[in-house]
């Protein structure tokens, strides 16, 4: 039976009221906790035989709070957490700790609510960037267009040992018009043309823009040709997407992109490029 890999997917508890600057009471029913045995149930209706926990704030209690989810749940695959990418010691002596203690796989930063518009070029963070490439460590890069996408390929091409997945398709700008498209499709293929660049079928409920199968093929299409199947894989994105119905309804629209490739594509995208990718995966 064909393994499917959730790629992408977040947990949160409230707790401190700064433990997640972004999520405001104004964000509705994400403002709420979001539990391992919540997201366990959603995985197990869907048939998603595990997932990638993915750092929701840039703090290292997130990360201990994600690793310390993994050491009791089995169905979490691998963490990708944060680290302080400004201090490249401090770095080094977190990616030592963790990879001890638990599935540490990758690194993020939320680049995109970073007032910091040069953080990927900054001197610290590229020193930071050629220690995750010693380690082989992936860096995860977030709603990269339209400020870090085109940032993002000279980061690819500084760093070529690097493993970079570029979350979400980069946020396409689904509904923004033609020119809006091209600009990120474009952009898009040129970083896809460094072969140790990858991307994630997910977070693609796009602000004024449908999600259906219509909607979202132009999309697929344009990361398909330029990606390949070996080098998408797939996201739930949960919870962001329970305001628009949840795991299930999310699923369901990239099962149908996806059914439309050859088995052993879909088998890419399901879970082969994320165990290619990640390293130290359950």
């Amino acid at each position: 039976m064909m393994e499917r890999l959730d790629a992408h997917l977040h947990l949160w508890q409230l707790g401190d009221p700064g433990a997640y600057p972004w999520l405001t009471p104004d964000l509705g029913e994400l403002h709420a906790d979001f539990t391992p045995a919540m997201a366990e149930a959603e995985l197990r209706n869907s048939a998603v035989d595990g997932a990638i926990l993915v750092q929701a704030a840039d703090t290292l209690a997130d990360t201990e709070f994600m690793l310390s989810v993994a050491d009791r749940h089995d169905w979490v695959l691998g963490v990708v957490g944060w680290v302080d990418l400004c201090s490249p010691q401090s770095l080094e002596d977190q990616l030592e700790s963790w990879r001890e203690s638990g599935p540490l796989c990758g690194v993020r930063h939320l680049v995109h609510d970073d007032p910091r518009a040069d953080f990927l070029e900054r001197p610290d963070v590229s020193a930071s960037l050629e220690l995750l490439a010693k380690h082989d460590i992936p860096l995860d890069v977030p709603d990269a267009f339209p400020r870090h996408l085109d940032q993002a390929l000279r980061v690819a091409v500084e760093h070529p040992d690097l493993r970079i997945v570029i979350d979400h398709l980069a946020k396409p700008p689904l509904g923004s018009g033609a020119e809006a498209f091209a600009a990120w499709r474009d952009s898009l293929t040129r970083l896809a043309q460094l072969p140790r660049v990858f991307t994630k079928l997910s977070g693609l409920r796009i602000p004024h823009a449908g999600y259906d199968v219509a909607t979202l093929r132009p999309a697929f299409d344009v990361a398909l040709e330029a990606f390949g199947p070996n080098r998408m894989m797939y996201g739930g994105d949960w919870p962001m997407t329970v305001p628009a119905g949840g795991y299930a309804p999310t699923l369901e629209v990239l099962e149908a992109l996806v059914g439309t490739l050859s088995v052993a594509e879909q088998e890419s995208v399901w879970a082969g490029t994320a165990r290619r990718v990640y390293p130290n995966l359950r």
